[in-house]
Order: C-alpha cells, then structure tokens, then sequence
C-alpha cells in the first residue's frame, strides 16, 4: 500500500512501542518467583504482600470514598431505586471493611470462607488491580491497537457475537487479566464512543469472565488439575458458545443500538489494500492523533480506575456477605435451584439437587459452587467449574463491577442472562463431559 510506505519511522516507532507496553503488560505471561502470570498481576501480587498493612488502610480509604460519593459528590443515591439501594449496600459495605480490618463482630462471620475470603482474597487483589490496569490500559486502546485489532477481527466477531473486531481484545484481557481490567476496557471504549450500548453490555456480559489464574483455583479445588488443558480450552470455547447464544436472546437483542451521551466514534474507512495493510494503516493514523502526552494519559486513566474500585469495594462487602451468609445459613439457594433442578434431572447428575443448590450459589459468588461439590464424582466437578466461569456475573463482584461503570444494565436484565448463561452452560458442558471424560 502506498499509504504505508509515507509513514514517518518514528510514528511507526512511536506505534509499536507504546502498544508493546500493553500487550506486554496485559497478554504476556512471565515467571517471577515460581509464579507465572501477567507483569500487571505480578506487580499487583508485589504491591499486596509487600506492604500490607499499608495497602489494608488504603483499602478502607477507597471504601470510605466509594459509599460516601454517591451521597456528597455525585448527590445521586435518590436518583432510582437501584442507586438507593447500591448507596446503601456501600455504606454497609464500609462499615463491615472497617469491622474486618479491626477484627471486631461475630465469631461465625471471621471463619475462613466468610469475611476473611472476601477481604483477602476478592478485595484486596482488586483494590490495586483495577485503578493499575486502569492507568495501563491506555496502551491497549490509545495508541492504535484497537483499530488494528478491529479490522482484523471484524469478519469473526461481528457475525457471531453482534460486536466490532475491537472487542476480542476485552475477551482475551479478561481471561489473561481479570472481569475487571476487561470491563475497564470496555468502559473506556464505550465512553469514546466505540461501542454502542448493546455491543458493550453484550461485552460486558459476555466476555469479562474472571482470570485464567483464577481458573487455576477452580480447577485445583475440585480435583481438575490432571485435566487442565481440556477444562481450560472446553471453558473457553462453552463461554464463548454461550455468548454467542445469549446475544440472540432477551434483553440482549432488545437493547438500543445507541451510543454514549450521543457521540459516535467515527472510525477512518481504509477500503484499499490486504486486510493486514488496512488494519496496520488504520492503527498508524489513530495514533498520530493521539497528541495529549502519555503521562497525562496515564495518570487520567489511574484516576478513573480508582473511582471504579472505590465504587466496588464497599458492594462486594455488603452483598458478598450477605450471599455468603445465605448459601451457608438458609435454604434460599436450595429454592433458586429449583431453577435448575429440571435440567440437572434430564442430564442425568447423582445428586442433581446437590449441583441445582450449587449452580444457583454462583449468582452471589462465583467460587461458592466449586465449595459445594468436592467430593461429588468427576463429571459433577468438571460442570460445575465450567459453568461457575461461565455464568459470568456474580454479585460479591463482576455485578457491582458493571454498575459501576456507564454503561446501563437494569439489574433484572443481569439476572436473567445469568439464568440463561448457567443453563446453557450446564447443558453444553454435561454434553462434553459425556463425550471426552
């Protein structure tokens, strides 16, 4: 193309070296300490266990900013019910973080898989995760990696799941980073007008699955570990399959095609040249125009992750809990399994109330189900950790996660496509365990 051969060296340098510094950071796993994840998660892992109590207090400091904004800085708590009640699961959430740190409440509250799993292992990681992946994602999508990737990606994505070529970066920061560096992705992108409302809620809902890592601790509970390699591409391809499912379904197909506050990104038309020569060019051109200095950029970015965490803490406290509590004190979840229970008859499970029960647990935490079905046989096992990733949404966080951001899901809409994430999940992988286990 004899539009490549114009371009300046150093818009090329310029080009590839910032986009190197995101995919290095979000997509290449590296070897620290015996410890083989993503430089982002080792950095996090460092910040965590190297200061701790420093990071515990900066916790609480996130958690106060987060349930006292909606009240004297966004002044939106009475704006609707939803805001109503997210105002006041926060506030409830600070005060528990505060009791937690200062190991004051019920005994029963501070046994391992309470309060301590919540704050330890959900809270903590992502208090530095979120505004940290925040301030580096503007190498993901500042520089021209996103206009390459969706002109590369646009023929695949588009007819399969109704979303840009652009978005299978989200689906593969998810899984090599976490839900919450993938729904910041999507947010950005959305707030400048790159997605459309129904493609970032399909984005948000479909692909922002927890970590490959976080797999890892599934798959070792339940004793998968000597099939990892077929749990892990079967989890991939059945969330996937789902999504691509869902997208055709109410109230995903019934949400407006519009854009945020009413700015559409209008993307150059490149028509000329191989698809590869188009996407590189499209890339180029983006970022050239991308003038403010990368440290403004970056720090811009870190703000907003902050905002984000701030807002999620305090719920993934509060209604974490509050699932947690439920699942091992009342027969609440014994009921919403019933929701299940058909198809765990029909498919053919030992204990099928056991894994409806399970199944059901996973709409509060995402790793309650695997606590439940330990020592049910393999194929038990391996369908429930394939759906408890699957399901995707979860309210101790991917839930509050997406409210925080701007793009506008009605709750009720969040539970339904969880309903129907869990079953198709549940059928697509009992027919896989079937086949190959």
């Amino acid at each position: 193309m004899e539009e490549i051969r114009k371009i300046k060296k150093l818009d090329i340098m310029k080009y590839v070296f910032l986009n190197f510094i995101g995919i290095f950071m979000f997509f290449i796993p590296i070897t620290l300490q015996n410890k083989n994840t993503i430089p982002l998660d080792h950095i996090a892992s460092f910040i965590t266990t190297s200061f701790p109590e420093i990071v515990k207090i900066y916790i609480l400091i996130l958690m106060g900013i987060g349930a006292f904004r909606p009240l004297f800085i966004e002044k939106n708590w009475l704006k609707n019910k939803t805001s109503l009640f997210f105002t006041i699961a926060k506030l409830f959430g600070f005060v528990i973080g505060v009791s937690t740190f200062l190991n004051i409440g019920p005994k029963n509250l501070f046994e391992k898989d309470m309060l301590p799993f919540l704050f330890d292992k959900l809270v903590t990681p992502l208090s530095v995760v979120i505004p940290l992946g925040g301030a580096f994602i503007i190498f993901l999508v500042g520089f021209g990696l996103l206009e390459f990737m969706g002109i590369l990606m646009e023929n695949i994505m588009r007819p399969i799941f109704k979303t840009p070529g652009k978005s299978s970066i989200d689906a593969v920061a998810s899984f090599v980073g976490s839900y919450s560096i993938g729904l910041l992705i999507t947010n950005k992108v959305y707030t400048d007008g790159k997605y459309s409302l129904k493609e970032a809620a399909i984005i948000a809902t479909g692909f922002s699955t927890v970590s490959a890592t976080f797999m890892i601790v599934v798959a070792k509970t339940l004793g998968l570990i000597e099939i990892w390699n077929f749990y892990f591409w079967s989890c991939i391809l059945i969330t996937f399959l789902v999504t691509a499912i869902t997208v055709r379904l109410f109230p995903l197909n019934k949400l407006p095609n519009s854009y945020y506050e009413n700015n559409k990104f209008q993307d150059e038309k490149i028509e000329n040249g191989n698809i590869l020569g188009r996407a590189f060019l499209s890339g180029i051109n983006s970022a050239k125009k991308n003038n403010e200095p990368v440290f403004i950029q970056f720090l811009k970015n870190y703000k907003e992750g902050f905002i984000i965490t701030a807002g999620i803490l305090p719920s993934i406290m509060s209604i974490g809990l509050l699932g947690l509590v439920l699942a091992k004190y009342t027969p609440i979840f014994d009921v919403i399994g019933y929701i299940y229970l058909p198809f765990t008859k029909i498919l053919g499970f030992e204990n099928p109330h056991l894994i409806a029960k399970a199944l059901s647990t996973s709409i509060a935490e995402m790793f309650l189900p695997a606590i439940l079905v330990t020592k049910e046989g393999l194929l038990a096992r391996y369908v429930v950790a394939i759906v408890s990733i699957s399901e995707i949404l979860f309210f101790s966080a991917s839930i509050p996660c997406i409210l925080s951001t701007d793009i506008k899901i009605k709750v009720i809409d969040l539970i339904i496509i969880w309903i129907q994430r869990v079953i198709l999940s549940l059928i697509l992988a009992t027919i896989l365990g079937y086949l190959f286990l």
